[in-house]
This record gives C-alpha cells, structure tokens and sequence, in this order.
C-alpha cells in the first residue's frame, strides 16, 4: 500500500544520473557562485517569500534580518558545484540539514517552490543569456538530486521519531536557572509517553508571534536526560529585544537589534499551564555511546545544553565501564552559570572520574571557578583535555567563533580534528 510520501513523490521530478558533461558544467560555474552567491541568495529569499508568505512560518526572522540564511545557503549552493563529482565531503552537511528540516516538518512538496526560485534567482543575477540550455538544464538535474537525497533522508527520520509535525505541550514547570536563562518542562497533551532521544539532540519550539503575523520556530537543545513523561529545555533570553508596553506586553524590537523574538516571548509569556507546539527531537550532535575512551566536554555560556545530558548518559548506573570525563565550561560569571548546581552535583559525586577546568570571565563574580579572566584553551590543563589520550573525544559547543578557536587550539596542541565534534545549527559548516 502506497503512502501519502510515496504518492507526493512520484509527482516530483526524477532525472536520470548526471552526465560528466553537466558535471563540467557544473563545476564551470563554481567562480560565478563565488563571486555572486550572496547576492543569488538574497534574491531567492526575497522572491520566494514575497510571493509565498506562508513560507515565512518555516524560516526564522532573525537569520533573515542578519543575512546568515542566505550566506549559508551561498556557501552551500558553491560546495555542492565544486563537490559534484563526489559528494562524500558534503553528506555531513546534507544529515545536518535533514534534521532540521524534519524538526520543522519539511515535505517533499516543498522542494518543488525552493527548486523554482533558486533556479530563478541564478538566472536573474547570472543572465537569461547565459543561464540557459544544457547549463540550465544540468543545475535543474543537479538540484533534483539533491532534493531527493534530502527529503528520502528526512522520511527515514520521520520514521524514527516520536511524532511527525507538530504535537501540542503544556508547560508543567518553569524554572529560572541563572541570569537570564530559564528552563521550561513539557508534558504532552495528550498524555502519551514520550520516546527516547539521544543525549544532545534538540527540539523545536513553535508559537505565533504577534508583532511579525505569522509563527516563528526556533531549536533548543533537550537540556536533561530522556525521560518518559516529559522534555526540558533550558533558554537564554536574548536581551536584542525588550518588553517595553506593560499594558499589551507586546515585543518591540529595541534601537540595537530584531533578534530573540522566541527566547522573548517564551520568557516573558510563556508560563505554567500554557500550550506549545513541540518537534520530536532530532539533531546529528549526540553522545556517540559505543565509545570507550575518555570524553571532553567544552562548552560556552548556554551551549552547555546539549552537552550536561551527555555527562548524565556518560555517568548513569547502566554503564558498565563508565569513561572519564574531562569538563570545561565557561561562563560570565557565577549569576550566569545555568544549571550550575545540577553539574556541580555530578562533580562531586564521581571525583574519581571527573576532571574539571571551569572559567569565569568576571572576576567580581568568581565563587566556585577554576580560572577567572579570559579563556584559552591553552590554560586548560592537559590532564583535564586527557591529551595523552589517543581515543579521547571532544564535544564542543557555544558561540561559532568559539567553536572555531577550541578546534583550531585543540589542533594545536595535537587533537586529530575527526575526534572533536561540534554542534552547529543552520546550514553552516562545522566551524572547526
């Protein structure tokens, strides 16, 4: 019996493998795309969502405003040309992408409207003219390729989840955990037990946002171990936005930044009883738990989300040969340190397994920190990164540009880079 994927697919274009031909000329486009692919993007933004508003429910606001969707999907765009003969190098990426997009409830159908108007934006920047015929022709083939290697992934996922869409919440407990960071607790409607998720895996988190008319999503990592009955996340409010009317309690954009419209509204609106509209979790960041050697966890500010459930599976009673652990975390301050006494608990009760390196940046505000002042990794002692370690892995996750310094600086100091993880979200690149 065929299925609703089944029948939307065969509706879709299938074209046979690319010719070495297409290939070239493929590959003969990589210099155009570096020199336009931003601005092909933006145009493809642009036009798709000015004339399918609808859409703008699916793509976050703020990653438009910055410019960040269309830089990463230009750079997209200019790898898959200049990897056209071996796409192995980009089916990193490509899982990457998958889960966000089954977080968000991508269909196939969706990819006809992303075809036609990245096809157009090429053309509109690049020329009628030149983009015509057999190179027309070659990208189309291409594109199709692609998109039927994403959405068979993303139904593979969907077949793996707990739930496909959207599943309503209700927010049994809200918890502030330290200087502007809160940790939200959901139960389903329904009543239903939840399905197991791997540690680091990440939900998405959908509501309607008044002040832009249309809904917004946005990923937050699960912040505590699996548990049946309910799922946590642990959100830092991005202070881009202020509430400013106490009467309507709308979110007005302040004069420095449009960003945070989620983290705002769950913050400031979204308390104990209320109803949200929840993803299963997905996310190709995770614990990989059939490893035995030594595991660093190196995180920045909220990015210790999706590495505390990793240290909880890492710890938990089941494990027969449990790993030592290496944890370095860094923080602002003690009054910003979320989660602060749950991680000092596991600390203190497996000192024989646990080494830690835990820097504040404010030394007015130090109680409790390994190192104050600016972070390094070079600061970190060896014996807590277990250098002499040949299998010991790292997960690592904060801002991109910290991500990018710990890979180059573990690197450095002689980490083959295919032992250190990162956890990105978009289409970007791991930034190490």
């Amino acid at each position: 019996m065929s299925t609703a994927y089944d029948d939307a697919v065969k509706t879709l274009p299938n074209p046979p493998p690319l010719t070495d031909h297409q290939k070239e000329l493929i590959k003969a486009t990589v210099p155009v795309l570096e020199q336009h692919g931003t601005e092909i993007t933006k145009v493809f933004y642009k036009t798709m969502l000015g004339e399918n508003p609808e859409l703008r429910n699916v793509f976050n606001h703020s990653k438009q405003q910055r410019g960040d969707q269309a830089e990463a999907l230009a750079r997209a765009v200019l790898a898959y040309a200049a990897n056209i003969d071996n796409l192995a190098p980009l089916l990193p990426a490509v899982e990457r992408l998958c889960n966000k997009h089954a977080s968000l409830g991508i269909q196939p159908l969706q990819y006809t409207i992303v075809g036609k108007y990245l096809l157009a934006a090429i053309t509109t920047v690049v020329g009628a003219d030149v983009f015509k015929g057999e190179l027309y022709d070659a990208w189309a083939a291409a594109y199709w390729h692609l998109a039927r290697l994403c959405f068979g992934r993303e139904e593979e996922l969907y077949k793996g989840g707990g739930w496909r869409g959207w599943r309503e919440f209700v927010v049994e407990k809200k918890v502030k955990e330290a200087e502007d960071v809160v940790s939200f607790y959901f139960k389903p409607k329904d009543g239903k037990p939840l399905p197991q998720y791997k540690p680091g895996q990440y939900i998405s988190v959908q509501k309607f946002i008044t002040e832009l008319g249309y809904n917004q999503s946005r990923q937050y990592s699960l912040s505590a171990s699996p548990n049946p009955s309910h799922l946590r996340i642990s959100v830092r409010r991005d202070r881009g936005l202020t509430i400013t009317d106490p009467t309507t309690g709308k979110i007005t954009p302040s004069q420095s930044s449009q960003l945070g419209w989620l983290s705002n509204l769950l913050h400031a609106h979204l308390n104990e009883g209320d109803a949200v509209e929840l993803s299963a979790p997905f996310g190709d960041f995770f614990l990989v738990e059939e490893e035995t050697g030594p595991v660093v966890f190196i995180s920045a500010g909220v990015g210790v989300t999706p590495v505390l459930p990793m240290l909880h599976a890492v710890l938990a009673p089941v494990n027969q040969q449990q790993r030592k652990v290496g944890w370095v975390q860094v923080l602002r301050s003690r009054k910003a340190h979320a989660l602060h006494d749950e991680i000092f608990a596991d600390i203190s009760a497996h000192k024989d397994l646990i080494r830690h390196a835990i820097f504040y940046n404010s030394p007015e505000d130090d109680e409790g920190a390994d190192f104050t002042g600016r972070f390094e990794v070079a600061r970190v002692p060896g014996e807590v990164l277990y250098l002499d370690d040949p299998k010991a892995v790292y997960y690592v996750c904060g801002p991109e540009g910290f991500m990018r310094d710990v890979g180059v600086a573990l690197k450095e100091r002689g980490v083959d880079v295919g032992r250190i993880r990162a956890e990105v979200f978009g289409q970007g690149a791991v930034p190490i």
